[in-house]
């Protein structure tokens, strides 16, 4: 895609897209798994403690497993935020029973609210919106939520039923004492999260949007990712990567698209995006060091003034 041009009297020299991207990265976030934590010995060997981390929860899981991650985390030091998928919670008693055992046995402040992966709902959820209006989530002092947001769609909803449902998710917010977010799927292109964000924008979204980047990982990693969760445009971009490359063992770094959205966040006041989320598709080791290499400011731009490479070693 053509790189993003920037407004009238903003500049535009590498310094400054430098600075940029500095600006766009500061305060990012993380995800694990229940899966992947058992992989990994202590998450300080990866990640800098009092950092937000996401706790993913998959469909079929035990959220007795999330919870054990998630006490974890805070107990090495980090902020957990644990996912509560509205289609996998079998009943309103077992949805207070996670949340009940979670504040007695770790203590969160955040969470991240989502309808789930899976077809057909296994208890009287099926969307993030019936979970906020239970109150539970007030009643147990959460004070931080993060709801979906889809950038390219999704192969569940709608676009009818997506853009209704953020416009209750702005009326929910207007009414809660607590804070919310967009939190969005992990993509691979600037052009339709922009047309994404201008569009919500316009129809009156307030919540400010915590954008998915997928992590360091090979082609062929992000284009099996991206086919189960069903990314849809942004698609394009690996796939013709993937007509062009022979070996698929190559590590790609989001570098181009983290420069374009952070040149689109500089140059427009009214930019949504307001943090980055991480997806660790390649390993959390991997993704870490890139992530923290671009936010420490140690990479350097490329001739072509989007693109950039970190000067650490990522082996």
């Amino acid at each position: 895609m053509a790189a993003p041009t920037p407004e009238p009297g903003v500049p535009n020299a590498p310094a400054d897209r430098k600075q940029q991207i500095l600006n766009f990265v500061d305060g990012f976030t993380i995800e694990t798994t229940p899966g992947s934590a058992l992989k990994i010995p202590d998450y300080r060997e990866h990640l800098r403690p009092g950092m937000t981390v996401s706790v993913t929860f998959l469909p079929g899981s035990d959220f007795a497993d999330t919870v054990t991650t998630a006490k974890r985390l805070k107990d090495e030091g980090f902020k957990p935020a644990p996912h509560f998928a509205a289609r996998s919670i079998p009943s309103r008693a077992a949805f207070e029973g996670y949340l009940m055992r979670l504040q007695d046995e770790v203590g969160v402040e955040e969470v991240v609210a989502l309808g789930g992966a899976v077809n057909s709902p296994v208890g009287e959820y099926e969307s993030s919106m019936q979970l906020l209006e239970t109150g539970l989530f007030d009643k147990y002092a959460v004070k931080r939520i993060g709801l979906a947001g889809h950038p390219e769609g999704s192969p569940d909803i709608s676009d009818t039923g997506l853009a209704e449902a953020l416009t209750a998710k702005n009326a929910f917010a207007e009414r809660s004492d607590a804070e919310f977010y967009l939190a969005t799927q992990f993509c691979f292109e600037a052009a339709p999260i922009i047309a994404w964000d201008k569009v919500i924008r316009d129809a009156g979204n307030r919540l400010p949007i915590h954008i998915g980047i997928p992590g360091l990982a090979t082609l062929k990693t992000l284009i099996n990712h991206a086919k189960a969760c069903g990314i849809g445009p942004s698609m394009r971009v690996l796939t013709r990567q993937a007509k062009n490359i022979t070996k698929l063992l190559n590590v790609r770094a989001p570098d181009r698209l983290v420069s374009e959205l952070a040149a689109y966040r500089a140059n427009d006041p009214d930019c949504g995006i307001a943090r980055v989320h991480i997806y660790p598709l390649g390993g959390l080791r991997r993704s870490a060091l890139w992530i923290y290499a671009v936010a420490d400011g140690d990479f350097t731009l490329a001739k072509d003034g989007w693109s950039f490479k970190v000067d650490r070693d990522i082996e």
